[in-house]
């Protein structure tokens, strides 16, 4: 039994470390140029599309409709210049996110996550970082968000395999960014009302660098 969980997870798309955790940092700029390569820019959607702001559907098949669309995130992520991107960021309804983000110490992490849960963190582990957050989906705003400064996501690979992935610093604030999307969540959300309406006002005031789905 040991030895065949141990096949079944090398078996997954990344290899995993001796904690089970994915290996994500080898040949990243491979593996990212490959995805988007593949895939098509589509435009970002923005806050107030519905699609951003409930519960996205559960991934429950692992085919080459998954496959396009996991190429076509990492493209419109690499036309809008952003280190993560959930599904419905470009209008999808399915948890699945991307990324492609360095962490605090330099290191380049390139990977895709379905169905994605937070693990919650003992109280001990759960030093804040209160840097700046921005987001595709409202282009041109920042704010500082408090989030822990480490992270650990559970889920399954694109293949449908159990991955865990573990992030530091901006790397640990990205897993935890991509994973609200999926749930309906903007990082704006979770700000005071006041700080909301300076994001909006940042937002309406400028113009976004990417190709955005306008709201009717």
């Amino acid at each position: 039994m040991a030895q065949q969980d141990t096949d079944q997870q090398h078996a997954g798309v990344l290899p995993v470390d001796d904690e089970g955790f994915v290996i994500d940092i080898e040949e990243a700029e491979e593996r990212e140029q490959a995805y988007r390569e593949r895939g098509t820019s589509r435009p970002i959607t923005v806050v107030g599309n519905p699609v951003l702001h409930k519960e996205c559907k559960d991934v429950t098949v692992f085919d080459d409709e998954l496959q396009k669309l996991v190429d076509d995130m990492f493209a419109s992520q690499r036309t809008a210049e952003g280190v993560g991107l959930a599904a419905n960021q470009i209008g999808v309804d399915l948890k699945v996110f991307v990324y492609d983000c360095p962490d605090d110490e330099g290191a380049r992490h390139v990977g895709v996550v379905c169905n994605p849960r937070l693990v919650e963190l003992p109280a001990d582990q759960r030093r804040l970082d209160d840097s700046n957050e921005g987001c595709l989906s409202v282009p041109t705003a920042y704010a500082p968000l408090a989030r822990p400064d480490y992270a650990e996501v559970t889920g399954q690979d694109e293949k449908g395999n159990p991955i865990k992935v573990r992030g530091t610093g901006y790397f640990a604030r990205c897993l935890q960014h991509e994973t609200d999307h999926l749930y309906g969540y903007l990082y704006i959300d979770r700000l005071s009302k006041r700080e909301r309406k300076d994001a909006l006002r940042q937002m309406a005031e400028n113009e976004p660098r990417y190709p955005v789905v306008a709201n009717d």
